[in-house]
């Protein structure tokens, strides 16, 4: 992999016209979502804003940003399901745009999201386009859009405004703006419990910037002791980072961790239970991290009776598809921070021991997924790649309507 600092950004000016296919494209595949949610709705005598704003996840956020925390619902059960386990930064964004406007905590949730999601778009691109050029992130883009889950991303829930925040910390850390890319990731770390996956990516890159460093500082020494005086040459991959870019890099290190940290730490001393205290809370809404082996159960019960068996294939294709992308990003030799990234959103997402129907939802964050298919695209015919996407485009809006309608996120 190049080395990230010698890699100059693209200049500023310039880089939304650049990104304006790709969030025109994203915006009028989100209409076109929306779109059918309201005409489905409508037909059913059903609210989409309702289903938009105000049902499942987001009511939890919103009582966090009216009331605060402490709320919970003690089930038939003994479970307890606590609104600690919703991290705090949409709430809080949702409390500020109430504070400054006419609009209700919902509506502020609703605000964010849709902001969010175009800031997650041009997040994508760029990471894309800096990866493997203009088109590939155009296509990035429209993928992430038509994902069958991509209705999630207009609804006041969380996603949205984690992918925004982990694209530009990933964009960032390419860059090697390392302070911008530990401050994202704290405010990542603050949005939803994956903020350890951007963390790790922080961290992984700064660590191996400075293994490189070493390396380099070290050949330069010994190229120095056996080759005569020469003029000193121009920075560049195999010169080591100076003092400055060093301290920068420390720097972002210590900041990419404190939102998660600071939240998870807080819980423990809110619930008198300590530094684990998080993990009790999550306990009480049956979730933790059991390596996939409640998932692995869940779907072979589905090869228990027919045609459940058919959702069990669906189910097994489905993961099967998101490891074969992952695999193919490594052999594409993808960026290292773009990598750890997925592996971690990947394997949190895939190893829940609950709410298996969230598996999709839960994996719109790891966006790198798709490069491999946004590559193919961008080989692609453009008429081609139109076609594909507009059918793909109807199909995720008839089916985003569909399940908010029904069962929808659980």
């Amino acid at each position: 992999m190049t080395d990230l600092e010698t890699r100059a950004a693209p200049p500023r000016a310039g880089a939304l016209r650049r990104a304006a296919p790709a969030l025109a494209g994203y915006a009028a595949v989100r209409a076109l979502g929306l779109l059918a949610l309201f005409l489905w709705s409508a037909a059913r005598d059903k609210s989409a804003y309702t289903l938009l704003t105000a049902r499942w996840d987001a009511l939890w956020y919103v009582r966090v940003a009216e009331l605060g925390y402490g709320y919970e619902v003690r089930l038939a059960n003994g479970d307890v399901h606590s609104n600690l386990a919703f991290f705090p930064l949409l709430p809080w964004l949702e409390r500020l745009v109430a504070a400054v406007s006419p609009l209700s905590y919902a509506d502020g949730g609703f605000l964010v999201a849709l902001v969010s999601s175009l800031a997650a778009a041009w997040g994508i691109f760029a990471v894309a386009d800096r990866v493997y050029g203009r088109r590939a992130g155009v296509c990035a883009v429209l993928l992430w859009a038509v994902l069958p889950v991509g209705i999630v991303q207009s609804m006041a829930y969380s996603e949205s405004l984690f992918t925004a925040l982990a694209a530009w910390s990933l964009y960032a850390v390419l860059t090697g703006r390392w302070v911008t890319a530990g401050t994202l990731a704290l405010f990542a770390g603050l949005t939803r419990p994956v903020g350890l996956a951007v963390v790790a990516a922080v961290w992984v890159a700064a660590l191996a910037s400075f293994a490189r460093d070493r390396h380099a500082a070290g050949a330069g020494a010994r190229d120095t002791e056996d080759a005569p005086e020469t003029p000193v040459a121009p920075a560049g991959p195999d010169t080591p980072a100076g003092p400055g870019v060093r301290l920068r890099r420390i720097l972002g290190m210590a900041l990419a961790p404190l939102g998660t940290a600071g939240y998870v730490l807080w819980v423990g001393h809110h619930t008198g239970k300590g530094p684990l205290g998080y993990l009790d809370v999550q306990a009480g809404w049956r979730n933790g991290f059991d390596g996939g082996w409640a998932f692995a159960r869940f779907v072979a019960d589905k090869f228990t009776s027919f045609p459940a068996a058919l959702a069990g294939v669906g189910l097994i294709v489905g993961v099967a598809s998101v490891v074969w992308l992952y695999v193919t990003g490594v052999h594409q030799r993808q960026p290292l921070p773009l990598l750890v990234y997925t592996g971690v959103v990947t394997a949190l997402a895939l190893c829940a021991s609950s709410y298996f129907g969230s598996k999709p939802r839960l994996l719109l964050p790891a966006f790198p997924l798709l490069l491999p298919l946004a590559l193919t695209l961008a080989g692609a015919r453009i008429r081609r790649s139109v076609a594909v996407l507009g059918a793909v485009a109807v199909a995720s809006a008839v089916y985003g309507a569909f399940w908010l309608n029904g069962s929808g996120p659980p």
